[in-house]
């Protein structure tokens, strides 16, 4: 009987330990990596800098102040700059960016301060393609570090889906940009009231990795 029980409870943790593994691995790197060394990453970056600060033309314009029209919350992946994926230039979108397109506090301050101070009219909640953190959220499980402060946020619409009748990682991303979307009024009366004034628009949007286009999420 214990060698029973000591047989089944091994089991239990090898079953357990396997499933965080797993779950970790949904946090890790998408792909093994870019395979260049960090002073080779430091050099690049540099290099690529200089040729930069070679040009002038938009550059020069709004060295002295920026007049952004846009503000787009996005996601750290690093294929989905809004700058690129919307062709804008320097000083056209005021962006923040963070994991599965969440809005902590320090994002939402940012946020206000380019509509309030920076007249920016339009806000872009843009969800994509393919969104680790709204698939790591939808696999559940602990997360290392502080990577579970970047799942959190994310749970309600992973919850909301795996109800519905699509419980789709690209439905969870929808719903998360809706969320998130409407969750700027109710969290802010510096956007609220210039959205009530008509200054303000603020929509959700989903970035596809594979076509380019980004489509708004009613």
């Amino acid at each position: 009987m214990k060698s029973q029980f000591v047989t089944s409870t091994r089991t239990f943790i090898t079953a357990a330990a396997l499933a965080l593994g797993l779950t970790g691995a949904a946090f890790a790197a998408d792909h093994a990596g870019s395979g260049i060394s960090p002073d080779a990453g430091l050099s690049k970056l540099f290099a690529g800098n200089a040729r930069f600060a070679k040009g002038g033309g938009r550059r020069a314009e709004v060295a002295k102040g920026q007049q952004p029209f846009a503000i787009v919350v996005g996601c750290s992946d690093s294929r989905t700059s809004p700058e690129i994926v919307f062709d804008q230039g320097l000083g056209d979108v005021f962006v923040t960016r963070l994991a599965g397109s969440i809005v902590d506090d320090a994002a939402l301050g940012s946020i206000e301060y380019g509509v309030d101070h920076l007249g920016a009219s339009v806000i872009v909640v843009l969800g994509h393609e393919r969104c680790g953190a709204v698939d790591a959220a939808m696999k559940g499980g602990k997360a290392p570090g502080k990577i579970g402060s970047v799942v959190k946020p994310i749970l309600p619409a992973v919850k909301a889906v795996k109800k519905s009748a699509t419980p789709t990682l690209s439905a969870a991303i929808d719903e998360n940009a809706r969320r998130t979307a409407a969750g700027l009024t109710t969290r802010s009366s510096i956007l609220s009231d210039r959205v009530k004034a008509g200054k303000l628009k603020i929509v959700a949007a989903h970035y596809d990795l594979d076509s380019g286009r980004v489509t708004l999420v009613r």
